[in-house]
């Protein structure tokens, strides 16, 4: 079956991977691994090169295809991948009743179901299909579970497993069962950099590597499956973050809170001004310090001094903390939501914002320059974890920017690229 496509458009390991299958050095493998940095087109070129293979082999069969989430999903692989292919002259309909996309081309179809995997609970999603092949894009965020259900599903003569995935902790279970026992598991791994990328101009590139510092730029930028160590957010600087005048006037406020009783309490005001937030003041409570626990009354009233008479958007309170939304509830004098609380893709994207400068801090907020300082990995932990001292400014600090600034950049106020997390 012919394809048409511009070899000029591709780089030496992504024509390798989309042509492994038929070529004859490596078309015996059962399986290909793609990890690497971020943009380094890994994701594009294994997707079309699933969809290649799978229309060259099979006709009338079932594929899978799947993300960490579905809405991922559609937006890492579907929606380019079907631009790409009805271009190559390949019909593609979406089924969404059934959750497929049926592809053709001349008098060869087949079906290629759609799956999330978030979470333990999805492999339950692929049990009892039969497939032929699928391709598991962000492997290394899904759960075990799901994979090796999904991995089992592959049970037609000739079937292969096609997975894709940036970085993560070394000792990562997808590392060590596949990325290190690929030649036992008759895998092929291309390992990516952003240097694969030939649409990557070099001015972008540079730009990812002032972006990321620290154990992200080892990750996102070399594409190294390296352990997490030293302060968690090293490009965090007085003289690049810290200020001392802020804007006279501010276009909107939120406060992000993570409670504690026993442990510290630690709110922030901040205030959005050109494009940027600024923390503008805090209130910390450390009861172990002080000798005193606060009640949530108590706490509630250094909520409503921390406001002073703005006009509050929005409190961002730690999901955890349900005594003290239902004060703050029951009072009626502001909106309260629960944070979204996913700690390592939370801390990813303070690290962009804190690249981008897109956040900043009054000098005024000596308890959340003092925690930037001392925050810390665990590197004992044998994977991605901080340690849980000096943590409850920068909780409720990414608390603020997971819950309110992310879904601002997802509505196009701003966007850079970052890890693909969902």
């Amino acid at each position: 079956m012919p394809f048409v496509m511009k070899k000029n458009r591709f780089s030496q390991k992504q024509l390798c991977v989309l042509s492994w299958w038929m070529h004859p050095k490596y078309r015996e493998y059962d399986a290909i691994i793609c990890d690497g940095a971020v943009r380094s087109g890994k994701t594009f070129s294994l997707s079309l090169s699933f969809v290649l293979w799978a229309m060259s082999t099979f006709d009338n069969y079932s594929f899978a295809l799947s993300g960490k989430t579905i809405t991922s999903l559609r937006r890492n692989i579907v929606t380019p991948l079907i631009g790409t292919l009805k271009s190559m002259g390949f019909q593609c309909t979406e089924k969404h009743k059934g959750g497929y996309i049926e592809i053709s081309l001349n008098k060869i179809t087949n079906r290629f179901y759609l799956f999330g995997g978030k979470d333990e609970g999805s492999a339950a999603l692929i049990q009892g299909v039969t497939l032929a092949g699928i391709l598991l894009d962000e492997v290394a965020l899904m759960p075990r579970s799901f994979v090796e259900q999904a991995v089992a599903r592959c049970s037609v003569s000739n079937s292969r497993l096609w997975f894709s995935c940036n970085p993560e902790h070394p000792s990562h279970w997808f590392y060590k069962e596949w990325i290190e026992k690929a030649k036992a598991k008759n895998a092929l791994r291309i390992h990516f950099t952003m240097a694969d990328n030939p649409s990557l101009s070099k001015r972008i590139r540079e730009r990812y590597e002032r972006m990321y510092s620290g154990v992200f730029y080892e990750r996102f930028v070399l594409g190294k499956w390296t352990a997490s160590s030293g302060l968690v957010y090293p490009m965090f600087s007085t003289e690049s973050h810290v200020v001392s005048d802020l804007p006279e006037d501010f276009e909107r406020y939120v406060i992000s809170c993570d409670y504690g009783t026993v442990n510290p309490s630690s709110f922030g005001l901040w205030g959005k001004s050109s494009n940027r937030w600024y923390r503008i003041s805090e209130y910390y409570y450390d009861s172990k310090k002080e000798g005193m626990c606060r009640t949530d009354e108590e706490h509630y009233a250094e909520l409503k001094k921390l406001a002073q008479d703005k006009n509050i958007d929005t409190v961002i309170a730690d999901p955890s903390a349900a005594s003290f939304i239902e004060c703050i509830k029951r009072h009626g004098e502001f909106k309260v939501i629960p944070a979204d609380n996913n700690v390592i893709a939370g801390i990813g994207k303070v690290c962009d914002c804190l690249s981008a400068r897109k956040i900043l801090f009054s000098d005024k907020c000596s308890d959340s320059i003092r925690e930037f300082s001392l925050y810390s990995w665990n590197e004992s932990a044998g994977k991605d974890l901080p340690v849980k001292k000096h943590d409850h400014a920068m909780d409720d600090i990414r608390y603020f920017v997971s819950t309110i600034m992310y879904p601002e950049m997802s509505d196009g106020s701003y966007a850079i690229s970052v890890s693909r997390r969902s």
